[in-house]
């Protein structure tokens, strides 16, 4: 199934955002009972350095390499490289076995998923962006 090229970044969109949802969720509901400033600042600290070094670039990378296709119409799965891909999947093995584990303590899953959780989202939110700067160009006439 192929798509239009912009609609990668809404595709994006919809997977990251739904992605850190769900991870923000879980460690929003940790949090109750874990609820001091060092952890709130614990958290940010996890959603700064998540942001600046992994999804803010990563978001970037994508949208780039989307925006150079020449084809107007591509694969739906195009979205990400077979790299981000692989990523993505170690990440959910890695969170999926570390809850089931129960080898993390709750505090950890609270401050740690939720940063994790908000910066994926952000992501999700800038692939949305992204797509919505794309339609407007297309829009007038333009390049994105």
């Amino acid at each position: 199934m192929t798509v239009q090229r912009n609609t990668l970044l809404l595709i994006a969109c919809v997977v990251w955002s739904a992605a850190g949802f769900n991870i923000l969720r879980i460690g929003l509901a940790a949090y109750p009972a874990h609820l001091t400033v060092v952890n709130v600042l614990l958290s940010a600290a996890v959603f700064g350095v998540f942001q600046q070094f992994v999804f803010g670039r990563l978001v970037h990378k994508h949208t780039d390499r989307i925006s150079s296709y020449l084809e107007e119409r591509q694969f739906f799965l195009k979205f990400f490289d077979t790299k981000a891909f692989l990523i993505m999947a170690v990440m959910m093995t890695g969170g999926i076995a570390l809850r089931a584990s129960g080898v993390a303590p709750e505090r950890f899953i609270a401050v740690f998923y939720t940063g994790l959780g908000a910066s994926l989202l952000l992501a999700g939110l800038l692939f949305g962006c992204n797509f919505g700067k794309a339609k407007l160009a297309d829009a007038r006439g333009g390049a994105a």
